[in-house]
């Protein structure tokens, strides 16, 4: 009897022949597809500018002082028993007028939650914190 040698090679040529079939396979069907359109939105410009927020001042010593942005940069000092009729008085003319909350550094968060807590019961619309950035650190 003879012995059997073990084959170490790796016939490719059957990978090849099939490679070369899917090849013709894509060039025969890459000319048949056509390309999706896709209709994207398109924007326009806004009839309004967007309008500058009222600003909402909690000082040091939790006096509260408003400010619409819209007509300067002038603070006028309310009470809070006021301050959501003011609001909703200058919302009136323009629903989407944003409204911010400064809180002074040394105030605590308790009291701007509490002006803030305020102004939802009151139901006043778009209400935001405005927030200073942090001085990079070098």
């Amino acid at each position: 009897m003879r012995k059997r040698r073990l084959m170490n090679e790796i016939n490719v040529v059957p990978y090849i022949d099939v490679m070369l079939v899917l090849l013709v396979i894509f060039m025969v069907t890459a000319p048949m597809i056509q390309p999706g359109s896709i209709d994207l939105p398109s924007v326009g410009k806004s009839s309004q500018p967007p309008m500058a927020p009222l600003e909402v001042i909690i000082k040091a010593d939790t006096s509260l002082a408003l400010r619409d942005r819209a007509k300067g940069s002038a603070e006028q000092v309310v009470t809070r028993s006021d301050l959501a009729a003011r609001i909703k008085e200058a919302q009136a003319a323009n629903p989407q007028q944003a409204v911010l909350i400064a809180g002074d550094r040394n105030v605590k968060y308790e009291v701007v939650l509490a002006v803030m807590d305020e102004l939802q019961r009151q139901q006043v619309a778009r209400i935001g914190l405005l927030v200073q950035p942090a001085a990079s650190a070098k």
